[in-house]
């Protein structure tokens, strides 16, 4: 079968057979992303999702109604591929949580799909003819993933930009655009395919626009391959880092009964000596343990303080995460609590605290939490009222080594957010962040030495959560030209280096120690100093090219 009687098949689809054609088109999309990496595929998937638009010409309203339905069949394959794993949450205490698991892992995709709906219903209405409709596509996705990851708190998991930065010299392109620029390259790039079965009187030159997308991600892995050979890892002096990975069960991690196992289990880990010459902590400047460490509040149990004291040489300090009760009398019953990460001394003394700012809905807060509270529902992890955000994101002091900037769990996934910005800084943060909840992360702008990611993707098991959350880490890596430092509970636990290269990593599943230097910051990118704006400027010089192209020839 010729590419023209394939797309023509696929423009004429009809029915069942249209809806099916869009679910595996974006089902089969995920295979770009982490764990399988097949950056390649969406060269397919693309310009499938380009014929079936094609497809919605002559329909009512437009084509927009059928438009809308293939966006959203296709973003719930999308979804529905790429989200599975959130499923595994629901059976770590399934008698409670069970028969919300085929709610919870169709509704989230069926919800995230209504982003993908709307970025094909505002493409069809642009849609032109020729090349320029592949400019549609990517203008209105990128809106639509854009807004995905800033309405209703964000979930920007898994943009369209992540399928393109598998192999790292693409991946650099992010500091200079951003996931959301590399999200509006990757649908134009991929999408471009699809004119090479445009009839002749629809496109003159329907080579030009594949060869300007080869041209696009040539011009990108030189710039990635000139950056990494030029900057190579450098480190700061006399910081060395051990990071503690438990891969501690869930049943265990929330069982006050469990306390002293826990603590032995931390406490000889963190000893252990990780090869033949490695004296365990002795030389150590940072030990890291990974989120909401303990079954019980740190604070409150002054024989735990004691054993870490213990545990600590005079030059090493631990950070760790902790569920953090609010101030309140010591033996007033704690009904809300903070998700926190502590800076402990050698003496047990605390440091200093951060609170997570970016709660994780349904996982430590529900929408409408007291409607939903009276109704029987609760949200993952069983706090009553839900866990209290903290008021700002701000850089902390680690003794003996730079100031680090803490991210708790998926606080890590929200880029241009993970940073806070000063003031002379990121005017699309100053002049439209506060409509989306942006101001609670806006810090004194002090730039941080590195990010330190704390998280606990235990709860979804060996599947392909875990993989994703840290290849969106080191995106943000990338971005802000800052290393990152990730303790993870179960895995993926690593240093990665500023241009999103791993110094050292324990994998998925494993316990054990990680030592490593800390490698340097390198100048702050484009990206670092002007976030989203220059994306901004780009999508609105395509979307004018889309309308004169249409005012030109007649809509498809």
């Amino acid at each position: 079968m010729t590419l023209t009687r394939l797309a023509h098949t696929i423009v004429l689809a009809e029915g069942w057979w249209r809806i099916l054609i869009a679910f595996l088109a974006g089902a089969s999309t995920t295979l770009a992303l982490p764990p399988t990496d097949i950056w390649l595929l969406p060269f397919i998937t693309f310009p499938i999702l380009v014929w079936l638009v094609d497809g919605a010409a002559g329909r009512r309203f437009g084509g927009v109604l059928a438009t809308a339905a293939v966006g959203w069949w296709f973003g719930f394959g999308y979804f529905l591929a790429g989200l599975y794993w959130v499923g595994h949450a629901f059976l770590v205490d399934a008698k409670t949580f069970g028969w919300l698991l085929p709610f919870a892992v169709v509704a989230l995709p069926a919800g995230m799909a209504v982003y993908t709906a709307f970025g094909l219903a505002l493409a069809r209405l642009i849609w032109t003819r020729g090349a320029a409709r592949v400019l549609a596509l990517a203008v209105s996705l990128t809106l639509a993933e854009w807004l995905r990851g800033h309405l209703f708190s964000g979930f920007p998991w898994n943009a369209y930009g992540y399928a393109l930065i598998s192999p790292i010299w693409l991946a650099q392109g992010a500091a200079l655009v951003g996931i959301w620029g590399l999200t509006f390259l990757a649908v134009a790039v991929y999408a471009s395919p699809a004119v090479l079965a445009d009839e002749r009187a629809d496109t003159r030159r329907p080579w030009l626009a594949p060869a300007l997308s080869a041209a696009a991600i040539a011009a990108l892995a030189l710039y990635g391959a000139v950056r990494l050979e030029r900057t190579p890892t450098s480190y700061v002096e006399d910081v060395r880092l051990r990071i503690m990975q438990p891969n501690l069960q869930q049943d265990e991690k929330f069982n006050y009964a469990q306390k002293q196992q826990v603590m032995s289990r931390y406490l000889a880990l963190s000893d252990r000596p990780s090869g033949p010459q490695s004296p365990g902590l002795r030389g150590v400047t940072l030990l890291i343990w990974p989120e909401s460490a303990f079954p019980f509040f740190l604070t409150r149990e002054p024989d735990a303080l004691a054993q870490i004291a213990a545990l600590l040489p005079s030059e090493t300090v631990l950070i760790t995460g902790a569920i953090r009760a609010p101030e309140t009398a010591v033996n007033a019953p704690v009904t809300r609590a903070y998700n926190s990460i502590y800076v402990i001394d050698h003496h047990g003394s605390i440091l200093s605290v951060y609170d997570k700012v970016h709660l994780v809905p349904f996982g430590e807060y529900l929408p409408l939490q007291g409607l939903l509270e009276r109704l029987g529902l609760m949200q993952l992890t069983k706090v009553r009222g839900g866990f209290i955000p903290g008021e700002q994101r701000r850089t902390q002091p680690a003794p003996g080594a730079p100031n680090f900037l803490p991210l708790v769990c998926y606080e890590i996934i929200f880029p241009g957010n993970a940073v806070p910005r000063s003031e002379h800084k990121g005017w699309l943060y100053r002049h439209v962040g506060r409509y989306f909840d942006w101001p609670s992360v806006t810090g004194s702008g002090e730039r941080p030495g590195w990010l330190l990611n704390l998280t606990n993707d235990g709860w979804f098991g060996a599947s392909a959560g875990p993989y994703q959350h840290f290849q969106q880490a080191r995106i943000r890596a990338i971005e802000e030209g800052l290393p990152l430092v990730r303790a993870a509970n179960s895995g993926i636990s690593a240093v990665v280096d500023p241009l999103g290269r791993i110094v050292k990593s324990l994998p998925l599943g494993a316990e054990g120690v990680l030592d490593a230097p800390l490698p340097q910051p390198v100048a702050a990118t484009l990206y670092a100093r002007w976030g989203d704006a220059l994306v901004g400027v780009v999508v609105a010089i395509a979307f004018l090219g889309v309308l004169v192209s249409r005012w030109r020839a007649p809509p498809a």
